[in-house]
């Protein structure tokens, strides 16, 4: 059933002017904000603090009274509220997190990582993607709305917003890029006043992409599980001079040899319903390609996917329809000349719904095989998958804000092969959805963005996505 139409848009009541005015603002914001090196782990600690703070600043700015929380040296959240009239039931949730992962200018950015700069019609640094541009459209919201109260003669942090039925929550949260155990995880445990709601957006999804001639709007209605292990490998110490079989290094190639190779595909229901949504808006050539991506032959489902998409997508769909293991961390000897008898590899490990911990402890093992005896394995980290429900009042209005926007864009659902911090509030019951509205440039790299060289947002992308947030929020809450 298509989604309800969203006629009129609730941002078509806001003249050009104040649109104007809102894009030029979000996108200062945000440069200043990618200024603010928020790189987790922070050494020394602070940068997170740091951002909390910057934003938290923009919040008075226009009259909010946010409130900055540090459980952890450094470590800063910031959360701030809108109220509505308490007609309208509980609270919708705007989720983001402020920190980074690391970057170096020497590694080849053409613009510095942390300089904001605003050129050839993107706003470039780390985080621009992941994810202070959806901490922007955020704000640029909550702006927006703020503004309806002082129009009104009110106070936006203590009067109910004209037009607002239930309330609006802004919750920008620390150590997301490290799990979130000290961010998102701790408010949940210790003020989940500041997240409970009806449902709520947050980072990864609504972003178009082109494929064989039609738009689509990934909407993130699930996310992958995630496990860490810590492998490590015995063998014997000798001297260089004389090889020997045991040679812990070794040992520790052939193991990651055997779990970097890709395991067997499994479609699961989301990714069945994503399948079939976009093939029934292709030609029929292209849907008998990807009618192959979820057959049950796994080298005619490779085959269809080197045919039918550009090699970033490709990879993603790889990683979407089967549990994955990536050795990421390999330490191994201690000179030239002395044949190492330990090796330790980390190895990150995402899962579909319906693998277990069980699962995958036995599936690291059987790849292992011969080398399974020598090999000791530690837990580090675990997180299940979870998902949101693909119908409803809230993924109904989404699709319909997409259609709003871009009559031509098909929006459907997708699961993020990646982790958010919606692994913690699932312990809440807050449905999430990846939902930060972009429309790109086609061609435009977005997948390879991420942690990535250049990181990149358009400014065109971020004017098309401020209202159709905008619309959502003041609809869901209206």
């Amino acid at each position: 059933m298509p989604p309800p139409a969203l006629d009129p848009r609730p941002s078509a009541a806001l003249p050009d002017m104040d649109w104007a005015a809102a894009h030029e603002h979000l996108v200062g914001f945000l440069a200043d904000l990618i200024r603010v090196p928020s790189i987790n782990p922070p050494n020394p600690p602070g940068p997170e603090l740091d951002a909390a703070n910057r934003i938290a600043a923009e919040l008075r700015s226009f009259g909010l009274e946010p409130e900055v929380l540090e459980p952890f040296p450094g470590r800063g959240s910031v959360f701030a509220r809108l109220r509505g009239d308490d007609t309208g039931g509980d609270p919708f949730l705007l989720l983001s997190h402020l920190d980074v992962v690391p970057a170096n200018a020497a590694d080849g950015w053409t613009h510095g990582p942390f300089d904001g700069d605003v050129a050839d019609g993107y706003v470039w640094g780390r985080g621009a993607v992941d994810m202070k541009g959806m901490v922007a459209l955020e704000v640029g919201v909550l702006r927006l709305l703020a503004a309806r109260a002082r129009a009104a003669g009110l106070d936006p942090a203590r009067d109910p917003i004209p037009g607002l039925r239930r309330d609006v929550l802004f919750a920008c949260t620390a150590d997301e890029e490290n799990g979130g155990w000290e961010g998102a995880g701790w408010v949940v445990d210790n003020r989940p006043d500041l997240l409970r709601a009806a449902g709520g957006v947050n980072e990864a999804g609504g972003v178009s992409a082109d494929i064989a001639g039609r738009r689509f709007y990934p909407i993130q209605v699930a996310e992958k599980g995630h496990e860490v292990f810590r492998i490590l490998v015995h063998g014997t110490w000798g001297h260089g001079s004389m090889p020997r079989d045991d040679n812990a290094l070794v040992m520790a190639a052939e193991a990651v040899r055997r779990l970097a190779t890709p395991g067997e595909p499994r479609i699961t229901p989301v990714m069945r319903t994503l399948l079939d949504e976009v093939a029934a808006a292709l030609g029929p050539d292209q849907a008998a390609l990807l009618a192959e991506v979820g057959g049950d032959d796994p080298r005619r489902s490779e085959a269809a996917l080197r045919a039918m998409c550009d090699p970033m997508y490709a990879r993603a769909l790889r990683a979407l329809i089967r549990d994955t293991i990536s050795p990421g961390i390999f330490h191994a000897g201690t000179k030239y000349n002395i044949i190492p008898g330990e090796a330790e590899v980390t190895i990150d490990i995402r899962t579909l719904p319906g693998t277990t911990p069980d699962d995958i402890r036995e599936e690291i093992l059987a790849r292992l095989g011969d080398l399974a005896p020598h090999c000791d394995l530690e837990r580090i980290h675990t997180a299940i998958p979870v998902d949101a429900p693909v119908s409803g009042e809230l993924y109904d209005l989404l699709r319909a804000a997409i259609r709003a926007a871009d009559p031509d864009g098909v929006p459907v659902p997708v699961m993020a092969p990646f982790a958010t911090d919606g692994k913690h509030l699932v312990r809440l019951g807050v449905p999430l959805y990846g939902f930060s509205p972009l429309r790109l440039e086609p061609g435009e790299r977005f997948l390879e963005r991420f942690h990535g060289i250049d990181e990149r947002v358009g400014v065109d992308a971020l004017r098309w996505g401020l209202p159709v947030l905008y619309d959502v929020t003041a609809t869901f809450c209206g």
